[in-house]
């Protein structure tokens, strides 16, 4: 899918390795600011000049809004683009963490930062799909709750497809 005209932005996908689970961190926007405010998403945001590619975007982002140092991050790949409602094509790039390391949020973007174990996304009974009439447009959506947490929309939509990849690659092997 191509949508002419969307805005190019890119966010990283963390995948945490802790001693005995892998997990997913996300942030909390801040309730003040203009877009998405306190929704749950990756870290992440709009391709600047500066950025020479993708990767460099999801990086860039990450170390302005949580202090994630690259060096902490393993490159693993990237999902398809996910094209947003609003108008951007956002490339997701998938990124092995290695602890220890130590976040420094940014206070005006980031509320909170928090874990959520991988295996609450690969479970098919946490998936939730929802829809609602936005401009006189019948709109659906995925949604994958965590105590307390909506986690929804574009963020959810680049969940399911990390979870059709990996869903895929564990079904293609042989046991």
């Amino acid at each position: 899918m191509d949508v002419v005209g969307a805005q190019p932005a890119a966010v990283l996908v963390p995948v945490v390795e802790r001693a005995s689970v892998l997990s997913l961190l996300f942030t909390k926007r801040t309730e003040h600011l203009h877009h998405h405010p306190g929704q749950i998403s990756f870290p992440g945001g709009r391709v600047e000049e500066v950025d020479t590619s993708p990767v460099d975007t999801a990086l860039r982002e990450t170390e302005e809004e949580i202090g994630l140092q690259r060096s902490n991050v393993e490159l693993l790949g990237a999902l398809p683009d996910y094209f947003t409602g609003t108008g951007f094509r956002v490339t997701p790039v998938v990124g092995l963490v290695h602890p220890p390391f130590k976040l420094t949020l940014d206070a005006f973007e980031v509320a909170e930062a928090f874990e959520v174990p991988l295996a609450h996304f690969l479970d098919p009974a946490n998936h939730e799909e929802h829809s609602i009439m936005h401009e006189g447009r019948l709109r659906r959506f995925h949604a994958m709750p965590y105590q307390g947490y909506f986690i929804w929309g574009a963020t959810a939509g680049i969940i399911m497809s990390l979870y059709r990849m990996l869903n895929g690659a564990s079904e293609g092997r042989e046991g």
